[in-house]
């Protein structure tokens, strides 16, 4: 188990290819290592007449419509970061490179599982500065109608996630869990994004969803799941929807100690909630972590 005193980044450098679930375009996807307080940031190889390097933080996030993505100052984008973002997030990657060809992260076989196996393979090292947290000290709540997320305080970094589709083959679930690396593997890094056959099609019409399928998603029919294989796991929708939070939280730049609660929450709100914190100064803190407290963690 990695210190949580010290910041960290990978050992070494990790490759990984597959296509992009919007684009369907081929994609190949390098993390390298990063100096300490560098953050997480994407370099887009394939662009070479801008600035071609894309640094994860709030302000960056664009459209948030199915994925979420960052963006430069020039206009050079990343999409669909949030799958690799919760890897970094859940195995304590502070500081890292990311190397892409292409505009969209590949989404691999929809969950975080790939990613973690790639970070596995680059390993991870300590550095020498000490790590900082966001903890919450006030209660922070967006609305969209029957749609909500906020953060509140805990000394810890839990997770709570509610959803309701009339579909049978999902209903009504929810995942409630103190998010470790431990709980991240074993809870959520396997859980597959998931959408309705007739959704794709509609995505596809507007020339999205082209590299989507059943090898990368779960697909829904009325109340049928179409994966021959079925699920991966019990409530394995709701465990995706928190992983996307996860994900979707880190563009803070720094790991949380708070509770995050979500019900029916998608990539917008839970951006439209990382904002409403960054505008109350006083609902949250940096802090580093005693010895004693990071233990506890």
């Amino acid at each position: 188990m990695y210190s949580q005193l010290v910041q960290h980044t990978l050992l070494g450098s990790a490759v990984c290819s597959g296509v992009g679930v919007h684009s369907g375009r081929s994609v190949s996807l390098k993390v390298r290592p990063a100096p300490s307080d560098t953050g997480i940031v994407f370099v887009r190889t394939d662009v070479s007449d801008r600035n071609n390097r894309v640094a994860v933080h709030p302000e960056a996030v664009g459209r948030t419509q199915l994925n979420t993505e960052i963006v430069n100052s020039d206009g050079v984008g990343v999409s669909t970061i949030e799958h690799l973002m919760a890897a970094f997030c859940a195995l304590g990657v502070d500081n890292a490179i990311v190397e892409i060809d292409g505009a969209e992260v590949p989404i691999m076989d929809g969950s975080g599982l790939p990613f973690v196996q790639l970070l596995d393979r680059a390993g991870r090292r300590p550095q020498e500065e000490a790590r900082r947290f966001i903890e919450i000290v006030e209660t922070v709540q967006v609305v969209d109608g029957d749609k909500m997320a906020q953060l509140s305080p805990c000394e810890r970094f839990e997770v709570r996630f509610e959803i309701d589709f009339k579909s049978a083959a999902i209903g009504r679930q929810s995942v409630d869990l103190a998010l470790t690396e431990t709980s991240f593997r074993k809870e959520l890094s396997a859980a597959r994004t998931f959408g309705f056959l007739h959704e794709v099609e509609a995505l596809r019409a507007m020339g999205l969803a082209r590299g989507g399928g059943l090898e990368n998603a779960i697909v829904i029919d009325g109340d049928h799941i179409l994966n021959p294989e079925g699920l991966r796991m019990e409530n394995e929708f709701v465990r995706h929807k928190a992983l996307d939070a996860v994900g979707d939280l880190y563009v803070l730049g720094a790991p949380l100690l708070g509770r995050f609660e979500g019900r029916y929450a998608g990539h917008a709100l839970n951006n439209r909630l990382v904002r409403a914190l960054l505008a109350r100064p006083s609902a949250y803190r940096m802090v580093s972590l005693s010895q004693g407290l990071a233990e506890a963690v």
